[in-house]
């Protein structure tokens, strides 16, 4: 039996509690014995090559590899020697989607286009954001690549991304809509590029809570496939996924728990968006 991994109430707190880090715990983020997890499938076409608290995700097409995310510094290396454990080759990437511009998510990026060639894909706004003084912490910066407008479309081969921006996290965060199959059967899924909520101001408040309130109006998206992990439980449910039995549900299939999520963000911001006006008055 699969059970629903659905826990608002600790999500909740996690949530408010990720918009501040001390300085152990970011050193502790940026050590790559610390971070270090074993790759893993997760879909016939879709594997984890993240870290412990930031996520990369290599998609496999019949025309080459597309990565979600480059991390940053030597957890860069995390991704690219899991990419190999996997037993793909990094010279294959083709695209390294790039969620939003900061360092966790883009700091990796000059590698992978100077190594393996890959061709780097960000919104406008946030390719914008690399010629400023980066947020949090430095990172090389990557040459500009492809810009990506909402309503977008990336074909490789028989894979086919979909983009929206979704900012407010920052100015240009990019989502991704794509297709996961189990054992050949597709599944619909989202990568939502920006869920924290450690920005300030009543207009970006305002301008992230557009954003959840458009995805809450797609229809029939079955999987989270979230940039940190904590949002959506990704290794609770990859030990599921592990001990799943013939006839099982795969436990990252759960469009209840992708709706409530998104109840959650969208409670969590207006709270933060009622303060900050109070806060304005």
């Amino acid at each position: 039996m699969i059970h629903k991994l659905v826990k608002p109430v600790i999500f909740t707190v996690a949530l408010m509690m990720s918009t501040v880090i001390t300085a152990q715990e970011a050193s502790e983020n940026d050590n790559p014995e610390l971070q270090r997890v074993e790759p893993f499938q997760v879909f016939d076409n879709l594997y984890y090559v993240g870290a412990k608290w930031v996520s990369a995700w290599l998609l496999v097409s019949d025309q080459g590899l597309i990565l979600f995310d480059a991390l940053y510094g030597d957890l860069t290396d995390l991704a690219i020697d899991g990419i190999r454990e996997l037993g793909f080759d990094p010279d294959d990437i083709r695209y390294v989607v790039i969620s939003h511009a900061h360092y966790d998510h883009i700091g990796g990026a000059r590698r992978f286009q100077e190594e393996f060639g890959a061709v780097v894909m960000m919104t406008d706004t946030d390719w914008n954001m690399t010629d400023e003084p980066a947020i949090y912490q430095d990172y090389p910066k990557p040459i500009r690549h492809l810009s990506v407008s909402d309503g977008s479309t990336l074909n490789l081969g028989r894979t086919r991304l979909r983009f929206m921006e979704t900012p407010g996290h920052t100015p240009g965060v990019l989502s991704t809509r794509f297709t996961v199959y189990d054992n050949g059967f597709p599944h619909d899924a989202f990568l939502f590029g920006g869920v924290g909520l450690n920005f300030s101001g009543v207009e970006r408040t305002e301008t992230y809570i557009n954003s959840v309130q458009r995805l809450m109006q797609l229809e029939n998206i079955e999987v989270n496939i979230p940039n940190h992990p904590e949002s959506g439980e990704i290794f609770e449910r990859y030990e599921i996924l592990q001990d799943r039995q013939d006839g099982d549900p795969h436990p990252f299939v759960d469009p209840e728990s992708w709706d409530a999520w998104l109840e959650i963000l969208m409670r969590n911001a207006q709270g933060k968006l009622e303060r900050e006006r109070a806060a304005a008055n």
